[in-house]
């Protein structure tokens, strides 16, 4: 495994972080024990950064982790970033009218640290970030200044904000504004518009970028088909609903065609194009599984993509707006 600095704050991060989504909730039936196993065996390859959040199985997903993390004993740190969830009445974005204190009320926020303390059975937070976000708060971030009380409480060391999946550069004023150490944000073969606004930021302000969906919730491990079929509570029911999967496997497949022999596999082209940008600190790859892990985590030893390959996928950027609102 590689390693990159992240941020600021002077960590050093494997390349190839583990996220845990899966472990906690909405992608299917999951059984603890498998998870543990996962975190294991991402550990044991090398990985040192694992991402959550207390929306993850309202806590399933912190608790998991800290059965693992106290299964083992003494080593190098392990970097674990959680994530405080909005108010989601009525729903998880804002709406246009609703102010920070209708979705991140100041008690909320409080008690949201605190049970992530409870669930990941620490007296310190590595990362916290606020998991959503709306462009109409940068006028008050008000949520910022209250995790900054916490961290002068002791309870956490770093601030980060999770990109809305509708409005990435809403967290542009942020970065400028010296509010957080590190954005997570979405980034993939399909979805490159990070590349404009925020990573360029990030860069001059010095502020982590963590890299989500990698794979496109899956599509981009090549191993979708139009016919496949989703578990029920798989996320995915929703975000390839309607006629989405077979407009996306077709897109994959011409990014097979493009990747040819240059890369082993889609998944593996698919993680390398995610850390080709100087300003990512490191990838957080979903996983299920000790196998799932094991593939994701090998390729953070791997030599980078090629400039010429990844000159090519940035022509299957794909302006398909956010799919859970609509085509």
């Amino acid at each position: 495994m590689q390693y990159r600095t992240f941020g600021k704050l002077g960590w050093k991060v494997s390349q190839i972080g583990m996220g845990t989504w899966a472990l906690g909730s909405n992608w299917g039936p999951q059984d603890d024990g498998e998870s543990v196993r996962a975190l294991h065996q991402a550990i044991d390859e090398g990985c040192n950064f694992i991402d959550t959040a207390r929306a993850y199985g309202d806590g399933r997903s912190e608790r998991v982790i800290a059965r693992a993390l106290k299964e083992r004993s003494g080593g190098d740190p392990i970097y674990v970033a959680t994530k405080v969830p909005p108010i989601t009445e009525p729903d998880w974005l804002a709406t246009p009218y609703q102010s920070w204190q209708e979705k991140y009320p100041e008690q909320h926020i409080r008690d949201e640290v605190d049970k992530s303390l409870k669930d990941l059975n620490v007296d310190c937070l590595d990362l916290v970030q606020i998991h959503t976000w709306s462009r109409a708060w940068n006028h008050d971030p008000m949520p910022f200044e209250i995790l900054k009380d916490c961290k002068k409480q002791g309870k956490l060391r770093a601030i980060g904000i999770s990109t809305p999946e509708i409005d990435q550069n809403a967290v542009v004023d942020l970065i400028r504004g010296s509010y957080v150490d590190s954005v997570q944000v979405i980034y993939n073969i399909l979805d490159q518009d990070a590349q404009a606004e925020i990573f360029p930021a990030a860069l001059e302000h010095n502020v982590a970028i963590i890299v989500r969906v990698a794979f496109d919730e899956s599509s981009l491990t090549g191993k979708l088909t139009k016919e496949t079929k989703f578990a029920e509570g798989d996320i995915r029911n929703d975000y390839f609903a309607g006629d989405r999967l077979p407009r996306t496997v077709d897109r994959v497949e011409k990014i097979r065609e493009t990747i040819g022999n240059s890369e082993p596999n889609m998944a593996t082209a698919a993680l390398k194009f995610a850390l080709k940008p100087q300003a990512v600190s490191t990838v957080i790859a979903g996983c299920r599984n000790a196998k799932q892990a094991q593939m994701n985590c090998a390729v953070g030893d791997q030599p980078p993509m090629s400039d010429e390959l990844e000159h090519q996928l940035r022509d299957h950027n794909w302006r398909r707006s956010f799919w859970p609102a609509g085509k």
